[in-house]
């Protein structure tokens, strides 16, 4: 799911999605940052999921930041996007490309 921003709305947006994918009875346990949209009070976690916040200050335990670093060391620097789908497009083709690469996961 890419959503055109990172807010409480969003991550809102996100849980719900993910939380009716989660097979019945089962429970997932989703690392966070301490982004305000992470840990916002105003979030309604649903009850099959459980957000498990990183310490502050702490981007080398998340491993998104790694898949971050690849995206753009290897698909999204130095170049200028069209407009916002196009990144979308690229940004897609680059998640897709790195999902793909079992070892680097």
């Amino acid at each position: 799911m890419i959503l055109p921003t990172a807010n409480t709305i969003a991550m809102q947006t996100y849980l719900n999605q993910l939380s009716n994918h989660i097979a019945a009875g089962r429970h997932i346990a989703l690392v966070v940052d301490n982004a305000g949209w992470h840990t916002s009070k105003q979030l309604d976690i649903p009850k099959n999921i459980t957000l498990i916040p990183l310490p502050p200050y702490s981007p080398e335990l998340n491993p998104m930041e790694q898949v971050w670093e690849w995206m753009k060391n290897n698909y999204l620097s130095n170049i200028c996007f069209d407009s916002y789908n196009d990144f979308l497009e690229k940004l897609t083709i680059a998640w897709n490309h790195f999902s793909s690469k079992r070892l680097l996961i």
